[in-house]
């Protein structure tokens, strides 16, 4: 697997990178440590996470299974702190989650969403306070708008404070918004970029038509809330161009929305989710693959 460089960190970072989201809340130990070793194992060394997730459930996974296997120096680590961005909070987010990671550092400590309650300059500073005490190497954010980015960026740099490293955006067929602004902004400022959802939460999978019910037991069944993104004509009219094109190929749409994502040009990483071992494989197998130009360019048409 190709090993990237995260922006100006001197970060090398896996190509392909796991999503932690499902430990602890939707899968159990013993799955999650099998994920994680099959993952391990085939190359990837990127693993994210969330203070958020599972109420810590998660980061408590993770950090069992890099205290049990001894691979803490040969991954990297990113977590994001949530809900609030206040000095005290950022402050107790990180050594909860340190302390939950069984770490001394994290890698790339992130705000997971706007928080805009909060003075920026506080939250930016208190970012600041655990790069300089060593406890974080490097911060970015996840779900910011280009303009918000542009916001903290220009007040890093008048404060001389540590400044966002990489952002975290959903990207796929799907939800081509960064298009726009956020990956031109990035390449300028030499941010990493680390998207998720490249399957549009399931959406790119096939499973669902305009006009058909919502299978049970899948994604949009259990939670309706991600319906309000994806079910719309543009995003079935691409997905049908995408079943197509799949048909047409003798091609998954799986492995062919995932090689459109990994070949992006400015996408540093793409995290993807698991809930069993053999759903990684998608991934690699998407990369090695690849996309030849004429399929590449029918798939950015779409």
């Amino acid at each position: 697997m190709e090993n990237r460089q995260l922006g100006r960190t001197g970060i090398g970072v896996s190509s392909i990178g796991l999503g932690c989201v499902t430990f602890g809340r939707e899968i159990d130990r013993t799955t999650s440590f099998a994920i994680l070793d099959h993952a391990f194992e085939h190359g990837i060394t990127l693993l994210d996470t969330a203070a958020v997730y599972g109420d810590g459930a998660s980061e408590t996974v993770l950090g069992e299974w890099l205290a049990d296997r001894g691979v803490r120096d040969r991954v990297v680590l990113a977590t994001k702190v949530s809900r609030s961005y206040t000095r005290d909070a950022v402050l107790e987010s990180v050594e909860n989650s340190l302390r939950r990671l069984r770490t001394d550092h994290i890698d790339l400590l992130q705000f997971h969403t706007w928080v805009g309650d909060t003075p920026l300059d506080e939250a930016l500073g208190a970012l600041d306070r655990v790069v300089q005490e060593g406890k974080v190497r490097a911060v970015g954010c996840s779900n910011w708008t280009a303009e918000q980015v542009a916001q903290a960026l220009g007040r890093a740099e008048a404060r001389g404070w540590a400044r966002f490293e990489a952002v975290q955006p959903p990207y796929s067929l799907v939800r081509r918004e960064i298009e726009a602004d956020l990956l031109p902004l990035c390449a300028d400022h030499g941010l990493g970029v680390v998207t998720y959802s490249p399957l549009g939460a399931g959406f790119l999978t096939g499973k669902y038509r305009q006009d058909g019910p919502v299978p049970e037991g899948t994604r949009f069944d259990v939670i309706p809330g991600h319906q309000g993104l994806y079910f719309n004509d543009h995003c079935f009219r691409v997905m049908e161009g995408l079943r197509q094109l799949a048909d047409d190929t003798d091609r998954s749409m799986i492995q062919l929305a995932l090689a459109w994502v990994l070949g992006r040009l400015g996408v540093t990483s793409v995290l993807v989710g698991a809930r069993r071992p053999d759903h990684v494989d998608q991934a690699f197998e998407a990369e090695r693959a690849g996309l030849p130009p004429d399929i590449r360019n029918s798939l950015d048409e779409l």
